[in-house]
């Protein structure tokens, strides 16, 4: 569809919802005939008339209409979709487009999330154009598509209760419930506090904060950080679009590279800490989320336990959950089987071939990184890690020894 004004295009969507019969004098809403009979009131908040605005507006907030659900059945704005109504009733918040601010994303969440009498759920729909195979210059629409993305993951976290991750058997958290069996000095263990909606997880060989600073980021500003990972566009090109890439590669050297730049002044044993709590906070939200999606047919599924059932499931199929399983998943595998799914095969192939014939170098910061990882590898194994190994991580690590080898001998020759 071709750009079009904002005026139009509220008209075409209003087409298409019904027969138009007119706008109810006292609130402004628009009155709409659906084929099966029913009339629909739609708030119309695009409408640049100050006077008609002002009387949708008064409508939306007056008081007297608050607990009656059928008072409006559908809201069009632009801006307004942010801050400037609050209707209870909203079920189903659907955005054109992306957002690519994570304040943007939470206060359109904000819009669906009220508490309201008989209200279980709430609903999120993210519209994008597919990128035209026709078209000669695809880059813009593949940019669309990855901003779109990352919406829709920053999406998940904001709506995922936040975690508390500590390293495997450090004893219960007061508040948690461990689950039917309680605690277990021995097992796997994740609890959950209902008071705070927060998930204790043990993570075996995760790395704990040391500092004040680090401790604070971890439990206050994980959420920034998975912002800027998943608005990293090599990252997702990546992920989502090469099939020969490595997750540890967007897992330990992207995510490393950003936590680094983000927080300088912290060394090195704390940034990894931030990192590995980042990249366990976004990959097990994924995990748990493609579980949840397959038990639609659970008693659980629809409860408001079913993250946490979820996520204890996942935990409990796995052979022992610790940092290194955590790293080796894709953080962009549930959203690409999405997008393979909604896109024409011929879209798709192009979005890949766009994404694949751009070359990847190793820059001397990640040979570095991959190489202070080779070192640990080969205290592990007694043995440094083979460009011919089996292991796609073992042979990057081995890629990366090579890679500040040459960049070191360039230096030297320059």
């Amino acid at each position: 569809m071709t750009p079009k004004d904002k005026l139009t295009q509220v008209s075409e969507i209003m087409d298409g919802l019904g027969t138009w019969e007119g706008e109810d004098p006292a609130t402004g809403f628009h009155l709409l005939r659906r084929p099966a009979g029913r009339l629909l009131k739609v708030a119309d908040l695009v409408e640049d008339d100050p006077v008609k605005r002002d009387r949708v507006i008064t409508a939306l907030k007056d008081p007297a209409h608050r607990n009656d659900r059928d008072h409006v059945d559908i809201i069009i704005a632009l801006g307004m979709a942010k801050e400037g109504f609050d209707w209870i009733w909203c079920e189903h918040a659907l955005t054109v487009g992306y957002r690519s601010s994570l304040t943007e994303i939470i206060q359109i969440i904000g819009r669906a999330t009220r508490d309201a009498p008989g209200k279980t759920r709430a609903r999120f729909t993210n519209l994008i154009a597919e990128p035209d195979a026709s078209e000669e210059a695809v880059t813009n629409a593949v940019n669309d598509t990855l901003k779109a993305i990352a919406a829709s993951l920053l999406m998940e976290q904001v709506l995922a209760p936040r975690f508390n991750f500590t390293p495997k058997n450090t004893g219960k958290l007061d508040g948690y419930d461990y689950g039917s069996g309680g605690y277990d000095p021995s097992g796997q263990n994740i609890g959950y506090n209902q008071d705070t909606g927060q998930l204790h997880i043990e993570i075996n060989g995760l790395a704990e904060p040391t500092s004040n600073e680090a401790r604070r980021i971890v439990r206050e500003d994980l959420l920034e950080v998975i912002t800027a990972f998943v608005q990293d566009k090599p990252a997702v090109e990546q992920g989502l679009f090469n099939p020969e890439a490595v997750p540890e590669e967007q897992n330990v050297l992207r995510m490393g590279k950003i936590v680094r730049d983000r927080y300088p002044e912290l060394g090195e044993a704390d940034q990894e800490a931030i990192r590995q709590h980042a990249v366990a906070a976004l990959n097990l939200t994924q995990q748990a989320r493609n579980i949840a999606l397959k038990a639609t047919e659970t008693e659980t599924a629809g409860s408001n336990t079913a993250f946490v059932e979820s996520v204890r499931r996942y935990a409990l199929d796995v052979t022992g959950l610790d940092i290194d399983l955590i790293d080796s998943i894709n953080p962009f595998a549930a959203a690409y089987s999405i997008l393979s799914k909604s896109m024409s095969e011929t879209s798709l192939k192009q979005v890949q071939a766009a994404i694949n014939a751009k070359r990847v170098t190793l820059s001397y910061e990640e040979a570095r990184e991959l190489a202070l990882r080779a070192r640990k590898f080969a205290k592990e194994h007694g043995r440094p890690p083979e460009i011919t190994a089996a292991d796609a991580w073992e042979r990057k690590m081995a890629e990366g020894v090579a890679a500040l080898k040459r960049h070191v001998e360039a230096n030297r020759a320059g």
